[in-house]
């Protein structure tokens, strides 16, 4: 269970504050009352939810390059943070085959610039990086893979993002092992969640970020791979994992210094078609969509998460299921239309989501 007064004037070093996940992660350790720092480059997306909801007045934010080895070590040697999440990426799969080599520099070498910085570092306690669900090697198997699966990737992103985690485990085996713990006292562990939904996501060629700008257009909608099936949750969930997660690291250590999983529940891993027409049919009932039988480059079709060890072990459980997180979408988007307080709406989700109380 989420401690709420465990966050109460931690220092947190955030990268990838920015970015989607990363503006909503704020505004959650903002709620719990976090001392956060954030370091990563400006929003990506117009208009982005680190900008409407004013980010950058509740968390000292630093713009700068997580490739930037030298600028990073002196922040977090600067900030002395106790807890680190790494979440700076480039986190999309068809950018990556376009810009490879940008790819591989921000999710590798971003990494190891992070650890060198944090080795330098002695008021660090525990460190969590975020990777993804697409860091396996997908065999396209009906059931999910459990983080002791085979680590791979067929497209520059995902291969990446599966280097990222071998980057983690080689520095926690090499310089923050569970054996020498008592001499370093750092927990380091990775965690990867599924295809994320919610309300402010405007990354180009993700399914439901295209989806919303085609409503508001009054556009027909053109979707990809229509049978692909994804690990769909929203935001919430997995940040709600992150933090239950952090919070283990610093206090029990070395007892969870390793990967993790954190994925929806099994009914909802639907199929892309499956998502688009749920969320059309909430939308507006004149809503269409239309299959794009163009090339496009390979995505995986089969891909989905088995989190029990984070349900056995750390109590996480979903709470929103997928057509409870498309009306989230929707309730934020709206709001976003009629120009209502972003912060506002997105805090008041925040305090919804925490107050739900699931019996096991």
């Amino acid at each position: 269970m989420l401690k709420n007064d465990f966050w109460k004037n931690k220092k947190v070093f955030l990268t990838g504050h920015t970015g989607f996940k990363g503006s909503w992660l704020c505004l959650w350790l903002y709620s719990l009352g976090a001392d956060v720092v954030g370091y990563a480059l400006q929003p990506p997306t117009g208009p982005g939810l680190f900008n409407l909801c004013n980010i950058e007045g509740i968390v000292a934010s630093m713009i700068s390059d997580i490739r930037d080895a030298g600028k990073l070590t002196n922040a977090i040697a600067d900030t002395k943070p106790e807890i680190v999440i790494h979440m700076a990426a480039q986190p999309l799969v068809r950018y990556s085959y376009e810009n490879p080599t940008e790819t591989y520099s921000v999710n590798v070498m971003g990494t190891v610039n992070l650890f060198e910085a944090i080795r330098k570092c002695p008021t660090v306690k525990a460190v969590l990086n975020i990777t993804t669900d697409k860091c396996y090697e997908n065999r396209e198997w009906l059931w999910g893979y459990r983080e002791n699966e085979p680590l791979g990737g067929a497209d520059p992103y995902s291969s990446s993002k599966a280097c990222s985690e071998l980057v983690t485990a080689a520095y926690r085996h090499s310089f923050f092992s569970p054996n020498s713990y008592e001499k370093h006292g750092v927990a380091v562990a990775s965690a990867r969640a599924g295809n994320v939904i919610g309300g402010g996501d405007w990354a180009k060629d993700r399914l439901i970020p295209d989806c919303i700008r085609a409503l508001m257009e009054g556009e027909k909608i053109f979707i990809r791979n229509p049978c692909a099936i994804r690990p769909w949750q929203h935001v919430l969930e997995p940040l709600n994992g992150y933090l239950m997660l952090a919070q283990k690291l610093y206090e029990e250590g070395i007892e969870y210094a390793e990967s993790w999983n954190f994925g929806p529940r099994e009914e909802d891993a639907g199929n892309v078609e499956s998502i688009v027409k749920e969320l059309c049919k909430r939308w507006d009932r004149a809503a269409a969509f239309e299959i794009d039988n163009g090339d496009h480059p390979h995505e995986a079709n089969y891909l989905k998460l088995d989190s029990s060890k984070a349900r056995i072990r750390l109590g996480w459980r979903p709470k929103w299921d997928v057509k409870q997180s498309l009306d989230k979408i929707i309730e934020w988007t709206n709001a976003y239309k009629n120009g209502a307080d972003l912060r506002e709406i997105s805090l008041n989700q925040i305090k919804e989501y925490s107050a739900i109380q699931i019996k096991y």
